[in-house]
Parts: C-alpha cells; sequence; structure tokens
C-alpha cells in the first residue's frame, strides 16, 4: 500500500507538471537511475523533460515523510557526486588530473562530465536540477525537513564567492559547481498549479515559479557585469593616480607629455632624455639651442684663418724684397 501510495503521488506530480504546461506527456520518466563510482544506483522518482517551459531537465523527488531528512540529504549528495563524475572513456589526462586530487573535478568542464552523456545542458549555471516534492504530510514537517535539507546539503547546495580581484565590489555567486534545489508540496502543485508561485530555492526566502527559481540572477550574468564595472572603474582609478604623479615642467609649468614622461622614465631613453625636469617642448628648445651653437661651433672652425699683421707687415716684407 505505501509503495501504491508513493507511486500515485508520483503520477500526480507528473499530472501537475504537464497541467501547467512542463512537460510533454512522453517527457516524463520514472525510476531513472544514476550510478554512482562505488556501484551504488541512485533512482530519481521522477525526470522531467520541458525544454519549451525552460526546464531541461529536472529530477524529481516525491516524499510523503516515509523518509528522514537526513536520508533526503543523502540523496542530494549522491546526485552532487554524480554530477562530479567523469564518462568511462574520459581524456587520460583528465582523468589523472581528477585522481590528484579530490577538487581537481571543478575544473572540468560540464560538457567533459558523464551527466552531459545522459541530460542536455540545463541553460543555467550548476549540475542537474533537483526538486523534492513533499505529499500528505504538515506544513511543520516539511518547515523542519527543508531546513534538515539546507543546513546539511549546504555543501551540495549552496553557491560559493567569486575568487576575484575586486572582492568588495563583486556580490554575485558561483553556482557551477551547485545542485540547484527547489522544494515544494504535491498540495500546492494541486491547488495552485505548477505554473504558479509554490517552488522555493534553497536559500532564499519566498516562492517563485519553477523557473524563476531555477534561474541565478545574482549568478555569472551579474559577475560579469559587476566584473566588467569594477574593471572600468580600476582602470578610471588608476588613471587618476597616474594624473596626479604626472610631472610638471620646472621651466613653463606644462604637464609633460606620455611621450615626455616615458621617455625620462625608461631606461634605454633616460641616458638621452636630457634635463629630466623640464617637458618635451623645452627639451626641444634645449636640443635646438645646442645644436644651433654646435653649428656655430662648427662654422667657425671651418671659416679660413685672418692674415696675420697689418699695413706695416706688409711694408717690411716689401722693403725686405728691396733689399740688394
Amino acid at each position: 500500500a505505501g509503495y501504491d501510495d508513493h507511486a500515485a503521488a508520483v503520477t500526480s506530480t507528473a499530472a501537475e507538471l504537464h497541467r501547467a504546461g512542463i512537460g510533454h506527456r512522453l517527457g516524463f520518466q520514472t525510476e531513472i537511475g544514476h550510478r554512482l563510482a562505488d556501484g551504488y544506483v541512485q533512482r530519481a522518482d521522477l525526470v522531467v523533460r520541458a525544454p519549451e517551459a525552460g526546464v531541461p531537465v529536472l529530477l524529481v523527488e516525491v516524499d510523503r515523510r516515509s523518509e528522514d531528512a537526513h536520508d533526503l540529504v543523502i540523496k542530494l549528495r549522491r546526485y552532487w557526486e554524480w554530477g562530479r563524475l567523469l564518462p568511462r572513456d574520459a581524456d587520460k589526462r583528465t582523468v589523472g588530473l581528477v585522481r590528484s586530487r579530490p577538487d581537481a573535478i571543478e575544473h572540468v568542464g560540464h560538457e567533459q562530465r558523464l551527466w552531459r552523456r545522459v541530460y542536455p545542458p540545463t541553460g543555467r549555471e550548476g549540475l542537474v536540477p533537483l526538486a523534492f516534492v513533499f505529499a500528505d504530510t504538515t506544513e511543520a514537517k516539511v518547515a523542519n525537513t527543508v531546513a534538515v535539507l539546507e543546513e546539511a546539503g549546504r555543501r551540495y547546495w549552496a553557491p560559493r564567492r567569486y575568487d576575484s580581484l575586486y572582492e568588495k565590489a563583486i556580490t554575485a555567486l558561483d553556482y557551477r559547481q551547485a545542485v540547484p534545489v527547489v522544494v515544494t508540496t504535491l498540495e500546492q502543485l494541486q491547488e495552485h498549479g505548477a505554473g504558479a508561485e509554490v517552488w522555493r530555492r534553497l536559500g532564499r526566502t519566498g516562492e517563485q515559479t519553477l523557473t524563476d527559481a531555477l534561474d541565478n540572477p545574482d549568478g555569472h550574468t551579474l559577475y560579469r557585469a559587476q566584473g566588467a564595472r569594477a574593471d572600468a572603474e580600476a582602470k578610471q582609478r588608476r588613471a587618476a593616480e597616474g594624473e596626479a604623479q604626472r610631472p610638471v615642467c620646472t621651466r613653463c609649468g606644462r604637464k609633460f607629455s606620455d611621450e615626455r614622461w616615458e621617455e625620462i622614465t625608461v631606461h634605454r631613453t633616460a641616458v638621452r632624455a636630457g634635463d629630466k625636469s623640464v617637458c618635451g617642448p623645452c627639451r626641444a628648445d634645449d636640443v635646438a639651442r645646442q645644436e644651433a651653437a654646435a653649428e656655430a661651433a662648427r662654422l667657425e672652425a671651418a671659416a679660413p684663418p685672418e692674415p696675420q699683421g697689418g699695413p706695416e707687415a706688409k711694408r717690411g716684407r716689401g722693403w725686405l724684397r728691396r733689399r740688394p
């Protein structure tokens, strides 16, 4: 009887999803196995494929409170572990990398993992999303179970902070290694419809539609926007700091141009930069004066020598010529 009641709850969940336009009749499968590395097979009560509704794939666990809350945490952990497996024919280099340390799989793209051989991309960050649908129970029991899932299963569903140079500027969260987990009750689905705001994402308050609950508005899209903004602000800040340090000519009071500033600071050009306290135009004036002085000196050196002596010298030479 318990098995029949559970099967009926699974069927009712599929019916409510289908009624809301989430999944074609042929887009539902039950008791789908997910084999772990140790050989254990975690079977999903229901697998939903509804790409036209924005849900390419959703694993569903229906609980009539026949399982302890910590048993559900174990199921969540198994789905998380399954999402981190490599296929058997994975590249040897990738296999070696993953075996080298436990967290190495996080540096392997999802398209190279086993789950992408089984399911299509979800269109969102993270692993395959998981839904817990509670049936035939009380609100208090559901609340207690969800509290345990949130606390004891945090490692598996919770996003992380991005590792960024702009730690204070980045509030976006990294969902790439997390299992998106949503919860609801069969009674809510039947009363309001699966397309209504009856789904709650672990780690959030309030209920949303299924697609909104699965979306990550504070995820990678926000990260890129915040990163771009932080980059621009950092560039402006560096430019302002650099401008404040720009040298000023001691002769005319003008700021150095970028070319002159680089000329006096780069070793290979600094040795020929002349007076480093003057700007480019003033340096050009110095060079022009030096070149003019050098040219004058050259011309003077090249001019023929002046004749030595005056008229007396000429007369003396003439007198000497008239001597017998």
